[in-house]
Parts: C-alpha cells; sequence; structure tokens
C-alpha cells in the first residue's frame, strides 16, 4: 500500500482510507469488524469517522429534518460508529497500526471541544486521535477561539494534528492565517468531497493546499453510491438499505438531469472496456496527484477490493480526458 505524508506532519497514511460512516447505521457491528479486519489486513490504516456518525443521528435527522420518523438503521445507537471502532480496537489491540481520524460537528467554542475530544476519546477507547477535524465551518464561533481549543488539545496530547472537513478555500486560508497570526495550531489536513461529478475543489482548494502542504483526504469519490448506477431518477424507488435510503438528502445533492447524463456515459464507457463503473470512477479520482488519500466507504470487503484494483489500476490518458470532457 502507497503511503503519504500528511501535510507538514510525520504522520503518514494510506493512499485508501476507511470511510466508517455505514458503521452501525448501514451494516451491523459483526460486518463492521469484518471490514476494518480485512482493511487493516490489506495495508489500510487511514480510518476516518466522527461523532455525528450513528444510526441514532440518522433516525434524528429524519425526524428533524423530513418528519419522518421511522427506523431504517441496523442500530438505534448513537454515535456508533466511534463505539464499534472503539470495541473493534480494544478487542483486536491493534492501535499502533491505525491512523484515527474524527470530528467534531458543531459548537466550536473552547468549552465544548475540550468535551467533545473527551468524549470522542472514550467512545473510540483511545488515549489520543490521530487527527481531529471540525467537521464544518463554524461561523458564530471566531476562529482563533476553536483554534485555540484545538492547540490545547494538541498540547494536552489529547490529539495529534488539527484539520478541517467541507471548508472552502477561503475558509482554509482564513484558518491558516488566524494560526500565522496567533501562534496557534495549524490545520494540516483538509476533507472535502470530490467525485467526477463534484469537482469543485479543482479550481481553487487543492492549489492552496499544494502552496500551503495542507493534506488533502477527499471522501465520496462514487457520490455516496450514485456512480454505481443503483439510482434511477424515481426518488420513490430508492433501494432499501441505500445511503440514499437512510439518509434521502443524499438525493438533493446528486439527482440532476446532467448527473443522470453522466452517469449514462460512465455506463456506455465502462461497458466498452471492460471495466465496472465503481472502478473507472474511483480511478478517476486516484489519478489526480493533489490527493493525499481517498476515503471509501466499504460495507463488503469486495468494495475494498475494488477500492485498492483502482488505485493499481492503468489509468490511460484518453480515459481521463474522456471523463474530463463529461463536465
Amino acid at each position: 500500500m502507497e503511503m503519504r505524508l500528511l501535510g507538514k506532519t510525520p504522520i503518514e497514511v494510506s493512499r485508501v482510507g476507511l470511510g466508517c460512516v455505514t458503521f452501525g447505521r448501514e451494516i451491523d457491528e459483526q460486518t463492521s469488524f469484518r471490514i476494518m479486519d480485512y482493511a487493516l489486513e490489506k495495508g489500510i490504516t487511514l480510518f476516518d469517522t466522527a461523532e455525528a456518525y450513528g444510526g441514532g443521528e440518522a433516525q434524528d435527522y429524519r425526524r428533524r429534518v423530513l418528519g419522518v420518523d421511522d427506523v431504517r438503521e441496523v442500530s438505534a445507537e448513537s454515535h456508533s460508529s466511534e463505539k464499534i471502532i472503539g470495541r473493534w480496537l480494544k478487542s483486536r489491540r491493534c492501535r499502533d497500526r491505525i491512523i484515527l481520524q474524527t470530528k467534531v460537528t458543531k459548537n466550536f467554542v473552547r468549552s465544548h471541544m475540550g468535551e467533545a475530544v473527551d468524549a470522542s476519546l472514550e467512545r473510540l477507547q483511545t488515549d489520543s486521535i490521530d487527527i481531529y477535524l471540525f467537521h464544518y465551518f463554524d461561523p458564530q464561533t471566531p476562529l482563533e477561539e476553536s483554534l485555540a481549543a484545538m492547540t490545547l488539545a494538541i498540547k494536552g496530547g489529547k490529539i495529534r494534528v488539527a484539520g478541517c472537513s467541507n471548508f472552502t478555500a477561503m475558509q482554509l486560508q482564513q484558518a491558516l492565517e488566524a494560526s500565522e497570526r496567533s501562534g496557534l495550531a495549524r490545520l494540516e489536513v483538509i476533507q472535502p468531497l470530490y467525485n467526477l461529478l463534484e469537482r469543485g475543489i479543482e479550481s481553487d482548494l487543492l492549489s492552496l493546499c499544494r502552496q500551503e502542504h495542507v493534506a488533502a483526504v477527499t471522501y465520496s469519490p462514487l457520490a455516496a453510491g450514485f456512480l454505481s448506477g443503483k439510482y434511477t431518477p424515481d426518488r420513490s424507488a430508492l433501494p432499501e438499505g441505500s445511503r440514499f435510503y437512510v439518509i434521502p438528502g443524499h438525493a438533493d445533492i446528486y439527482f440532476s438531469d446532467k448527473n443522470f447524463r453522466i452517469l449514462e456515459r460512465l455506463r456506455k464507457m465502462a461497458e466498452t472496456f471492460g471495466v465496472p463503473m465503481v472502478r473507472l470512477a474511483m480511478g478517476w479520482v486516484f489519478c489526480n496527484a493533489d490527493v493525499t488519500s481517498v476515503l471509501v466507504g466499504a460495507r463488503t470487503t469486495a468494495q475494498i477490493d475494488n477500492a485498492l484494483m483502482a488505485m493499481e489500476m492503468d489509468f490511460p490518458e484518453t480515459w481521463l480526458a474522456e471523463i474530463n470532457s463529461w463536465n
């Protein structure tokens, strides 16, 4: 497995990372354990989670946002992703072989940040978190205060590296300037959305990361499963148990005439060259040298194999040019 340095730090991460958002939500604990065992066996060392990832949180989302009170998850346990990883780490005794990345989702004031770090440490059953991210930009909290909280956690040995997820290039630049100005912890990694349907980071974020030596660990290379080809424009026919069925908000992002046209072009290209659609879509992401690591959410070991084959496959320039012409 290819390993890459994380920003300016001595931490190395695997080029393929394991996205653990499905644990306790779309897949049960036994399956999650099997996925983590297999990922580690294959050399995947970066495991990504968040305090907001859980079956209970997904149910709460549907109640609050959609007004739907039902059960679509395998478990109603809150924070199930972190808790399942913690139980797996305790069972397997392999903490020293894993780079753990988790996130605080909201309220980045100093007092709450300290509580959030401690809660994640308890759920993950570990003494320290390797990479701790702001899940989203918080316009309500001054960056200096949020970064001061990160700095305290680093000095206290509770986290090793600070970072962010879903920041724009401007927001990341502001954070880097605040760190420099106030002598606070620097954001060494950013986790942005990136796939052949969502390419916004190519315009400015990736160049900023390259310039400032910030690692880009991208997520959703298959557009939350949209690029697998299993969805149709009929939102009433979402496959039960799928990501879009459990979190219907993903359909708002990807269900468009343009995206379904691109999906059909991907399907035809896959048929022409005899390469699975998911491998083409994922291989395209790995072609971008500015991407440090790609997070892959797997519900089966076969999906991990597909990611590894996509990373290693020969991706001709003609394929790359054709896919790039679709936008």
